[in-house]
């Protein structure tokens, strides 16, 4: 097999161990290589990188396992090209499984060229994208916590979510804190609403009375200053989300002429994906990096049905919201996609087209500073003639038993 990087490292990472193995030409063609372990911290990974250096290794190979990965790549990154490899391509020969074993296979696999490397953020991304993640994480305990305060509340016969659309509203909250604080009068409890929930008084009075107990008021006492301190965090963190954002101000406001893309959700993808496209090269191998496009599954000439990789999660999720919102838009090309496709698929794979698209879409936004240009509600019957979309009405006319004659409007 060809040598195609001559000087290389490969690097099997665990917890508390690092095994090298450096593959080096030495005088008459022939390969060397050289094994030795290392530990974790950032004194014995320093170490490492010396090591690696003193032998002159351009590209540094290491398995993505767990996070364990993290401080050894940020420590020779900056030393070294270092390539991130997905376990999936990495598979050695049964049998034949230890630590200077994959290392040295690791190593090969790199000096032949057989493996491609991971993306991997800049820095600055880095950063962004842990706060982003961080956010989305409290933001959904935010909402767990939301939910256990309401099945508290059905325990104890209080029917304020049957009344009010937020029960963590000015008026929800109020009355909440009047019942932890030992109030269980239907009557001044209602009189705390506020707005439009005032038009609802008689259906508050009742909403509002059933069997709060002690224990009733100790955990929605705890969970409403759970809440409260969650609601700090997620500030807190959007506010740092939007400082470290400053530099990609306009990205996310190329990204936001998405119909059904938000400023979160634009804060999201540039987490995720960045705003360099040129580490992708083309949207198709970003979509496929996603995990948005159908796996190839094809034997003896047959095609069989394919399901999408697995891909980010946080990535995945956010572009599902974004094409459920899109969905739901009037007179534009991703809500005309996602009705044409319900119609025949489902929801969930109409769904997963519409966020290939906008991800598609957000990859050409990036790589040409250009906003969304949207093809129209219209597009897919325009890429017919008009007498193929008649011919086609007509027999779906005919099918139901009705005789059609059709004759052109005058002019």
């Amino acid at each position: 097999m060809d040598t195609v990087i001559a000087r290389c490292a490969g690097l099997d990472v665990h917890k508390d161990t690092v095994t090298a193995c450096v593959r080096v030409p030495v005088p008459g063609g022939d390969r060397r290589q050289v094994v030795q372990s290392f530990g974790t911290t950032t004194t014995d990974l320093l170490a490492l990188r010396d090591w690696l250096a003193s032998h002159d290794v351009t590209v540094v190979g290491m398995e993505s396992t767990g996070v364990y990965w993290k401080p050894v790549y940020y420590v020779l990154e900056d030393a070294f090209e270092c390539w991130l490899l997905n376990a999936r391509h990495l598979r050695n020969v049964p049998g034949r499984k230890t630590d200077v074993a994959d290392a040295v296979w690791i190593g090969q696999l790199v000096e032949h060229g057989l493996v491609r490397p991971s993306f991997v953020p800049p820095k600055p991304i880095r950063d962004l994208r842990n706060l982003t993640r961080y956010r989305k994480a409290q933001i959904e305990e935010r909402t767990r916590e939301a939910q256990r305060l309401d099945k508290v509340l059905q325990d104890a016969g209080i029917k304020l979510s049957s009344v009010a659309s937020d029960i963590l509203g000015v008026s929800g909250r109020a009355m909440l804190h009047a019942l932890v604080a030992g109030s269980q009068d239907p009557q001044t409890l209602a009189e705390l609403a506020r707005g439009a929930l005032r038009k609802k008084l008689p259906a508050l009075r009742e909403a509002l009375t059933g069997r709060f107990g002690a224990h009733h008021a100790l955990l929605v006492g705890a969970m409403l200053a759970k809440l409260e301190f969650l609601e700090g965090v997620i500030t807190e963190l959007s506010a740092e989300i939007a400082r470290v954002l400053a530099p990609f101000a306009r990205a996310v406001e190329l990204l936001r002429t998405i119909p059904g893309v938000d400023h979160r959700t634009a804060e999201a993808l540039v987490a995720e994906i960045g705003v360099d496209m040129a580490r992708f090269g083309a949207a198709p191998r970003l979509a496929s990096w996603a995990g948005l496009c159908p796996g190839n599954n094809e034997s003896a000439g047959k095609r069989r049905r394919g399901t999408t990789r697995n891909g980010s999660k946080w990535l995945r999720t956010s572009l599902t919201e974004a094409a459920k919102a899109a969905g739901r838009t009037k007179g534009t090309y991703l809500a005309a996609q996602y009705a044409r496709l319900r119609g025949r698929r489902g929801s969930a794979k109409a769904t997963i087209a519409v966020a290939h698209s906008i991800l598609v879409a957000a990859y050409y936004i990036l790589e040409r500073d250009q906003p969304y240009r949207d093809l129209g509600p219209d597009y897919f019957r325009a890429r017919h003639s008009r007498h193929h979309h008649l011919r086609r009405l007509v027999r779906q006319i005919e099918a139901l038993g009705y005789k059609v004659s059709v004759e052109q409007e005058a002019a």
